[in-house]
């Protein structure tokens, strides 16, 4: 390679450095662009720190007038794409939040034990052997008064559900099991509940039972029974339920 060949390479290449240093110092003035990385970085602080996704125009409040908030957003979300933080765009606003797929790594399960009263559960096995059944047929077989708080409790762990009305005056509403009281119990179906002999043999029935002493067949039947009424075919009566009216009882 001849002398004046290589002076020129070096003179061309000291001129693209020179651009290059050029362009360099044009995004860093304070100018027509404004400092890019100075408003860049501006942006994601207050995204970082914010409590809630922030829109546009509020960014646009808290950065110098020349900033090109939309270019700075565009930029932020391709530096963060495929990290473990994302920015993402949701309802119109601008959040950073974790990655979708990491969602996972980050749930911390924890499962708090909940003892269920003796009325409870007492309740629960009175619907599971006689459902379905209504408020006054559970008190008749406890004996005692059952308070709303305690059906509310079964219907809020998934367990007990409202079937329909009784056909009778008043038309009380009859509750029955669900498939999650089937699947918290381990239970392939209803019948699988222990029987007269498996509940004497774990001690949970009074040797004293008098020997003409029955248990009902335990049944779990999706259809309505001939003395049911549809839940829905309420277009005349009240929105409440009446086996409540009477609520100042508290369970024993």
């Amino acid at each position: 390679m001849s002398n004046t060949t290589s002076k020129r390479i070096d003179k061309a290449t000291a001129g693209i450095e020179e651009g290059v240093v050029n362009i360099a110092d044009r995004l860093k003035q304070k100018g027509d662009g404004g400092d890019v990385d100075h408003d860049l970085r501006h942006v994601e602080a207050l995204l970082f720190a914010a409590v809630e996704p922030i829109d546009v125009q509020t960014l646009r409040d808290r950065l110098p007038e020349t900033a090109d908030v939309g270019s700075l957003l565009a930029r932020l979300q391709r530096d963060y794409a495929g990290r473990g933080v994302n920015l993402v765009r949701v309802a119109d606003k601008w959040r950073f939040q974790t990655a979708p797929d990491l969602e996972a790594n980050l749930i911390d399960i924890k499962e708090t034990p909940r003892k269920l009263s003796n009325a409870a559960l007492e309740t629960l096995a009175i619907v599971a052997y006689h459902q379905p059944v209504t408020r006054a047929e559970i008190e008749d077989v406890r004996g005692v008064a059952v308070s709303k708080g305690t059906l509310d409790v079964l219907m809020e762990l998934g367990w007990l559900r409202l079937r329909g009305r009784r056909r009778i005056p008043g038309r009380p509403v009859t509750y029955g099991t669900t498939d999650g009281f089937l699947a918290h119990f381990n239970l392939e179906t209803i019948s699988d509940l222990p029987g007269r002999e498996d509940l004497k043999a774990a001690g949970l029935l009074d040797p004293r039972l008098p020997k003409d002493f029955e248990m009902p067949e335990p049944m779990m039947a999706d259809d309505l029974d001939m003395d049911e009424d549809p839940l829905e075919d309420d277009e005349d009566g009240p929105d409440f339920f009446e086996d409540f009216l009477n609520d100042g009882e508290e369970d024993a």
